[in-house]
């Protein structure tokens, strides 16, 4: 197993051309040139798009963000949009428009045509398939990202290309069909949970119970709990704990709060909560992660 490391934005890459479409670096770029494939993060860009066709296929997670994410549909915006927890494929070759109304919170993963031509190709590569359930690639790709953000050394690299080949071979393979009435496949479910979990990101600090989100997605707790973590890949308590944490780091590097107040303002019930919940999330504590930013902004 080859460890990863950060990549080279060559000329023709699906990465550079992505960086020349949106007009800015992504957040986290690494990959591995022996196992054909190049992983990235990019996070708040707003506007229409038009992405030229690709090199090689991409395996896109929406991570967070706004709700309202169309793309190009003949000769309109699609009807469908683009949630957290939902995943697309963009072919090779093929040129795609991409309107976003708000902050936007995406991974995508490249993989190498080459790959394609020595493993059984299947029809998810042949065409775009826009905004559609996966649980798994979605919880993988969370994986992975929690893995990035950890203290770095060796073992993590390695882990982090175990966990990206895994999420690759899961896209090669293609997501199993689900089945069953928990999974929200209509518009109109899958309106009612990403309404929830854009209320959860506007006000991460407040109480989100479980009854409060049940009872605005229309449905008991059990069923909310059952069809949120097949939709989303995690529980409603880890999603909410997990917007806190995401805000926490945006204020660890973006403002000079103190822990005491950033804990007060996202709603943990003390500092010392506060910082056992981060460290057991980022792998250091508060304190760490912002001297540790800025010094990597030096």
């Amino acid at each position: 197993m080859t460890a990863w490391m950060p990549p080279r934005n060559k000329v023709g890459t699906n990465e550079s051309i992505i960086i020349d479409a949106l007009g800015r670096m992504p957040d986290i770029q690494l990959g591995s040139d022996d196992d054909g494939w190049q992983l990235c993060r990019w996070r708040q860009f707003v506007g229409t798009y038009t992405l030229p066709a690709l090199p090689d296929p991409v395996f896109t997670v929406h991570i967070a963000g706004k709700p309202q994410v169309k793309t190009w549909d003949r000769d309109g915006w699609s009807e469908l949009s683009s949630m957290p927890g939902c995943a697309t494929i963009v072919p090779s070759g093929q040129e795609t428009g991409w309107l976003v109304n708000g902050e936007l919170d995406v991974v995508t993963l490249s993989v190498s045509s080459h790959i394609l031509k020595v493993a059984p190709v299947a029809d998810q590569f042949r065409r775009l398939r826009f905004a559609f359930t996966d649980p798994l690639g979605v919880a993988l790709t969370r994986q992975v990202l929690a893995e990035l953000y950890a203290p770095p050394s060796p073992a993590r690299d390695i882990y982090v290309g175990a966990m990206v080949n895994a999420l690759k071979a899961h896209m090669l393979r293609g997501p199993i069909s689900a089945s069953g009435d928990d999974i929200p496949t209509a518009a109109f479910s899958a309106y009612r949970l990403h309404h929830v979990m854009n209320a959860v990101q506007q006000r991460p600090q407040a109480s989100h119970s479980l009854e409060e989100m049940a009872a605005q997605a229309g449905i008991t707790p059990s069923h909310f709990c059952r069809v949120f973590r097949k939709a989303a890949g995690m529980s409603p308590h880890q999603y909410v704990m997990k917007t806190r944490l995401d805000r926490a780091r945006q204020m660890l590097t973006q403002s000079d709060m103190g822990l005491a107040t950033i804990a007060e303002f996202l709603g943990f019930t003390n500092q010392s909560h506060f910082t056992r919940a981060f460290r057991q999330y980022a792998g250091e504590t508060p304190s760490d992660f912002r001297k540790r930013g800025r010094e990597m902004m030096q």
